[in-house]
């Protein structure tokens, strides 16, 4: 990850409240026409009170109405057409029709070619009774945390080489919304780690075990039991970031496609400390297996690039075991990557 990411955790309330109540992020693809909305964030439906299903797929002036200022849409409009940051108090509507001023920050993330992949928008109601004072604090927050999100997922775009014809399908924009929550995940041990004054490391055990839980949730169904067995494990957070998404891929992968015509099945994750130093992460399941004619991952899926890339991100190894009972994933992360604290 470049430095310059890990610069921007010594900013002191750069993640405060991310993935919560109070900030609200949503994520467009100016690829696709009209710019739709690909992502949007728990607290985006709980300030708007649009639920997820019903902003996917359109442009954000939905929010807009009837004493909507047209110069801060102009704003906004031109910003977009240029490709370039914009922030914008402006008037938008709830679902109910309730008026609310939004401090909006749009950003461009382009990949290592510099072409526009999405527009990521931090967004924060501001109240009437807040000060001048600290609508510009919350402003200055924003914009940190908008930094560290484009950062990370100019990350991601330049490990799948993103082109525009291949976001269209309904389960490539439900595989960035999995990518997109890890990272949010990852951000909030982040700002646990900043109370525990350790601002440059998290722990990995505990953001795994919640990446784990929350994957199930998302693609579990009834008869597939998931156990964990994870060591505690101090990590620094470009390493974690990695991690996070590998499992986050390969445990998605394994929920997705091992258990086809099965009723009931066992996932199960592991990760240890490795005796030279580095980690170990295992995911095995009892499914149906990889057939053995099958590459694993597949270079020319946009799963297999995110992943293959993460991997090559870390240093690490990857090795798929074939058996009667399903597969299991072994990734190896070695000590040379980074310094690993029990």
């Amino acid at each position: 990850m470049p430095d310059s990411v890990s610069q921007l955790l010594d900013e002191d309330r750069a993640l405060d409240g991310f993935s919560r109540a109070q900030v609200s992020m949503i994520l467009t693809n100016p690829n696709l026409e009209d710019n739709p909305i690909v992502y949007v964030n728990e607290a985006f439906q709980r300030m708007t009170g649009y639920a997820r299903s019903a902003t996917i797929g359109r442009n954000c002036r939905f929010l807009q109405g009837k004493d909507t200022d047209k110069a801060d849409v102009d704003r906004l409009r031109d910003a977009v057409a240029r490709g370039e940051d914009v922030t914008v108090d402006i008037l938008n509507y709830r679902s109910n029709g309730e008026p609310f001023l939004n401090r909006l920050i749009v950003a461009p993330v382009k990949d290592a070619k510099g072409r526009c992949q999405y527009f990521v928008g931090i967004q924060k109601e501001i109240r009437e009774g807040d000060l001048d004072t600290s609508a510009e604090k919350v402003g200055r927050e924003l914009v940190e945390i908008q930094n560290r999100v484009r950062a990370d997922l100019s990350m991601v775009i330049d490990m799948i080489r993103l082109q525009s014809r291949e976001t269209t399908a309904p389960e490539d924009f439900f595989a960035l919304s999995r990518r997109i929550e890890t990272l949010q995940i990852l951000y909030e041990e982040m700002k646990l780690s900043d109370s525990r004054s350790n601002r440059d490391s998290v722990e990995l055990g505990s953001f795994l075990s919640r990446v784990a839980s929350a994957i199930a949730h998302i693609d579990g169904r009834p008869g597939i039991r998931m156990t964990l067995q994870i060591e505690p494990l101090t990590v620094p957070i470009e390493v974690a970031t990695r991690v996070g998404l590998v499992m986050s891929e390969v445990l998605s992968n394994a929920y997705q496609h091992a258990f086809v015509r099965l009723e009931t099945g066992l996932v199960e994750v592991r990760m240890s400390r490795l005796s030279e130093g580095g980690l170990r992460l295992i995911v095995a399941d009892d499914g149906v297996g990889i057939p053995k004619e099958v590459t694993w991952p597949n270079k020319s899926s946009i799963g297999g690039r995110v992943l293959t890339g993460l991997i090559e991100g870390l240093e690490g190894t990857l090795q798929l075991g074939r058996g009667a009972a399903g597969s299991v994933i072994t990734i190896d992360v070695p000590a040379g990557a980074s310094d690993m604290n029990e």
